[in-house]
């Protein structure tokens, strides 16, 4: 076979970096570059060698390093060729783009280890469809096609005000509420109106880095808290409080925390109250997966404590039925950020899909979305049950974890560093996608990963986990 391939190599020999890993980067620089196209055939480890003027032996230690690291691939009786999946980096990718050539193609996401998305093929779709039906065919439906209260339709409101104060024992009143297109609208509601630039907000580390880019957007500075097996550090917030008076609101998410899904314990929900009242800071309290609970009754939110002054409490329904259904709500007892709040809303989106907010109180009130519950929670307690089976036959021995008491994903840490770009790039090759940590820490010095198993099938969550394992073996660092 012929293999019309020259490539101009400068060794230096009196480098400290041995020669033949000299000749590997260089090749791996030209196939970054794409002057190595995939599948282009290398010259025959002699032939590379006497046009070095290198011992052969050095050759062929360079191609078993690139082999190792899945530049090149080997084919018996063919020879040596650049491999069709190469593991380029995410800087590599930026370089890429920066040069002007053309990205390769993604492809199919195999098995898409979510962050906690809720399962949309138990959804009750049918249901939905026809409480929508039934809407237009009622009497007085020209008057749905109006325009409703910026703040939500008020049935509406008095029946989500309903399932507050009786689930989770918050004294609310319909009117202490504003639906909004899903919990990120909520979010950058809030930050608008309470927010001025300059101010501080606290988060938790690692935290939901969308809230964050929401609260910067409205000119906030950040302090990061960390967070351990009982939520956010409490005693590490008070030297901030003592000497920064310009923090302006705390945001958590205590239920399950958001990445970790550790609960917030009760002694530190209570000092957090007592805090907020000292400080006058607003609690923001994301409860982004209350419904879904798998053991004794949960925790009440922080905003359910009556002594608490200054709170915003963020919900959704996109969990409870399906992400695309966009429904979240916000409720404070502060009227004046309330009616700020509704004067932007008004603003960016006067009113709400009315409609489907009908719709949904139409389940709400014949049973439907509380039956869905129930089904869904023994079904996201099953495949629970199977995930943990599955990360304790496989992944024991290399990552920690605890199993939380309900929510839709774990978080599990490696027992030894890793390296995590190389995890990233096996993982993209075997098609299963994870978020990446980048994603949820402020800084690089990453911890673990978050697994969503509510949309995955038990199939997918088997070799997903079983792939996982292995890339996490290859990718461990030496200490």
């Amino acid at each position: 076979m012929l293999r019309p391939w020259t490539l101009d190599i400068e060794i230096d020999k009196s480098a400290t970096k041995p020669i033949y890993l000299q000749i590997a980067d260089i090749i791996i620089e030209s196939i970054k570059s794409g002057r190595l196209p995939k599948g282009t055939a290398l010259p025959g480890s002699r032939t590379l060698a006497n046009s070095l003027q290198v011992n052969r032996n050095t050759v062929i230690e360079a191609i078993q390093v690139l082999l190792n690291e899945e530049w090149l691939t080997s084919q018996e009786r063919r020879g040596t060729f650049v491999s069709h999946n190469l593991p380029i980096s995410s800087k590599s990718k930026s370089l890429q783009a920066e040069s002007g050539i053309a990205p390769e193609p993604q492809l199919p996401v195999h098995i898409p280890f979510d962050d906690g998305h809720p399962d949309s093929k138990i959804a009750p779709v049918d249901q939905l469809g026809r409480a929508y039906r039934q809407i237009f065919k009622r009497n007085a439906r020209w008057k749905m096609m109006g325009y409703s209260e910026t703040n939500g339709n008020l049935d509406f409101r008095k029946a989500i005000a309903s399932m507050l104060n009786q689930e989770r024992n918050m004294q609310l009143h319909e009117n202490q509420l504003c639906i909004t297109r899903g919990s990120q609208m909520a979010m950058y509601l809030v930050s608008q109106c309470l927010l001025r630039p300059g101010d501080y907000v606290i988060v938790e580390s690692p935290g939901y880095s969308s809230a964050w880019k929401t609260f910067e957007k409205a000119g906030a500075n950040l302090i990061y808290i960390p967070v351990d097996s009982d939520g956010i550090v409490v005693e590490d917030i008070l030297p901030h409080l003592a000497s920064n008076p310009k923090i302006k609101a705390i945001y958590l998410t205590p239920h399950r925390q958001y990445p970790t899904t550790v609960t917030l314990s009760l002694q530190r929900r209570l000092e957090l109250v007592s805090l907020s009242n000292q400080y006058q800071f607003t609690i923001i309290e994301d409860d982004y997966d209350y419904e879904f609970h798998f053991g004794y009754r949960p925790l009440q939110p922080i905003s359910a404590f009556s002594e608490l002054e200054n709170v915003v409490y963020i919900g959704t329904l996109s969990k409870v039925v399906a992400p695309a259904l966009r429904i979240g709500y916000l409720a404070t007892k502060n009227q004046k950020l309330l009616d700020s709040i509704i004067d932007l809303r008004r603003i960016i989106d006067i009113q709400g899909d009315s409609i489907m907010e009908q719709a949904v109180l139409e389940l709400i009130k014949d049973g439907t979305i509380k039956r869905h519950i129930r089904k869904a929670t023994l079904h996201y307690q099953s495949r629970q049950s199977f995930m943990v089976k599955m990360l304790d036959e496989h992944l024991a021995t290399q990552v920690s974890y605890h199993i939380p008491q309900g929510g839709l994903a774990f978080w599990i840490c490696p027992q030894y560093p890793v390296n995590w770009t190389m995890v990233f790039d096996r993982l993209t090759e075997k098609s299963i996608s994870i978020l990446h940590p980048s994603n949820y820490y402020e800084h690089t010095g990453y911890e673990g990963l978050r697994l969503g198993y509510g949309s995955v099938s038990e199939e997918q969550i088997k070799e997903g986990i079983i792939a996982l394992a292995d890339i996490l073996a290859k990718a461990r660092l030496a200490k």
